[in-house]
């Protein structure tokens, strides 16, 4: 019986990783995308230019991966107990992000890349688009269990509408900081989430959200808190 071949070489080092997608992230600033070699982020992060072609393929995976590695780490949905508290902290934590010189220049780079380059832009969306709209899935999965929206019952008309949903948010958010070059405050969040929740009636109106209607409770079940 043969034994499974063993990899060879030294393992990846997480450490070396964090380095070279930092080193990535302060050198596109300074040179910005045409300027950029892979021996430009060699040098800043201290290692050897093979170590970052044992690891990527060209500059184009590199960015895309720098970038990636921002909105995993810093981007996350957090409970605040109701849908319309959870849009409107996203999407300031998400405009927070862009706002950081290493992230705008890095995602206007890639983006613009994309569009000539097929491969690339495919690398955009599933190391990007298709990593963050986890965010979608947690932020509607807790307003379903907190019976704010209904549960959809349809796999695939759940899925479209989770695309929608995060082309909304991030399209609105990015074109607002990246295009008008308007911020994006809590006062924009709070009507974004208006119109996002409620649609063009509510937010001329200038309606907020209603609350969450309590959970049905049992003729024996007393409220929370009484005795």
């Amino acid at each position: 019986m043969s034994t499974p071949a063993r990899r060879t070489g030294r393992p990846r080092s997480a450490e070396a990783d964090r380095a070279i997608l930092g080193a990535t992230r302060a050198a596109l600033v300074e040179l910005g995308w045409g300027k950029l070699t892979m021996g430009d982020v060699a040098a800043r992060a201290g290692v050897a230019k093979t170590t970052l072609y044992r690891r990527w393929a060209g500059k184009n995976e590199l960015v895309v991966d720098a970038v990636a590695a921002v909105f995993d780490e810093q981007l996350e949905v957090c409970d605040h107990g109701s849908l319309r508290a959870d849009i409107e902290d996203v999407v300031v934590r998400f405009a927070t992000l862009l706002e950081r010189p290493e992230t705008k220049t890095a995602l206007m780079a890639v983006v613009s890349e994309a569009t000539h380059d097929e491969a690339l832009g495919a690398r955009v969306r599933s190391a990007i688009v298709d990593r963050q709209k986890r965010l979608v899935l947690i932020g509607r999965q807790r307003a379903q269990l907190r019976g704010e929206l209904p549960r959809e019952e349809d796999p695939a008309a759940a899925a479209r509408n989770a695309d929608l949903i995060f082309d909304v948010i991030a399209g609105s958010v990015v074109h607002r900081l990246l295009v008008s070059a308007e911020p994006v405050d809590r006062e924009w969040a709070r009507a974004f989430a208006t119109l996002l929740l409620h649609g063009l009636a509510a937010a001329g109106s200038g309606a907020g959200i209603a609350p969450a209607p309590e959970p049905a409770r049992g003729h024996d079940q007393k409220p929370a808190g009484s005795v």
